[in-house]
């Protein structure tokens, strides 16, 4: 993380604070918190934030607020972050059906890295995976946290099209396809849970600052709860992210 926070102009009506040049729990943090104090200040002017790995995005309307004016009232607000109490983690549950015609490039991920498919899905549902921002497309969850021991290079030619819920890894990231779309990551099963529904209050199920973890289920109980979904019934799972030593439940 940088020493001094970088102010950076981004066209007119934009202004980006950069923390640092690496991806780390510790300027998401800061990130987070500096989101949070905005929003509770209710600064004049500003139309939305966009938080990124590494630095915040202001989107302002400069009739409302010139750069100067903003440039100060962020720098006063950066100073009081030490009061910003941040709340408790989540830790969101993705049921995930790996393997067969739902991921079809575990194979692949399985001879890359000289393991078998078992030992695949035994790694990547053995983490809790940090929400570091979402981006791409509606809901998509850019995470932290994969074992390297599973990692594995883009597929050489994108797909044209990726189904919804699709679970997949790119090089040292994996991730989570919320809607239909063009892809180049390696497919390694799928979730029956919607992670973008625009029918849903909140429309994005997923927020950055929380964590996932990925739950192998069977095909059954895929169908199950694809079904619970459609109907509205499906009642999504998360718990506290544990402190050290502490417990956790499910809700």
């Amino acid at each position: 993380m940088y020493d001094k926070t970088k102010y950076l102009a981004a066209g007119d009506q934009a202004l980006v604070m950069e923390f640092g040049n690496s991806i780390s729990e510790e300027i998401n943090s800061k990130i987070r918190s500096m989101t949070a104090a905005i929003e509770g200040q209710n600064i004049k002017g500003i139309v939305e934030l966009v938080p990124t790995y590494r630095s915040l995005m202001i989107h302002y309307d400069a009739l409302q607020v010139n750069y100067s004016e903003l440039l100060e009232s962020l720098k006063a607000l950066e100073e009081q972050l030490g009061s910003i109490e941040l709340p408790a983690p989540q830790v969101v549950e993705i049921p995930t059906l790996y393997g067969g015609d739902y991921g079809p490039d575990i194979e692949n991920v399985a001879k890359h890295n000289q393991m078998t498919e078992g030992e695949v899905i035994r790694v990547h549902t053995s983490k809790e995976y940090l929400i570091y921002m979402l981006g791409f497309t509606p809901g998509f969850p850019y995470l932290g946290g994969m074992d390297e021991s599973i990692a594995t290079p883009r597929l050489e030619t994108p797909r044209t099209k990726i189904t919804a819920g699709s679970v997949g890894i790119a090089g040292g990231q994996t991730g989570i396809y919320p809607i239909d779309s063009p892809g180049g990551w390696q497919l390694i099963g799928r979730t029956p849970i919607r992670l973008y529904d625009p029918e849903r209050e909140p429309a994005i199920l997923l927020k950055a600052g929380n964590y996932i973890v990925f739950k192998s289920i069977g095909e059954k109980e895929y169908q199950e709860i694809e079904k619970a979904v459609k109907k509205g019934t499906y009642q999504y799972k998360s718990y506290p992210k544990k402190e050290e030593g502490g417990q956790h439940g499910t809700n």
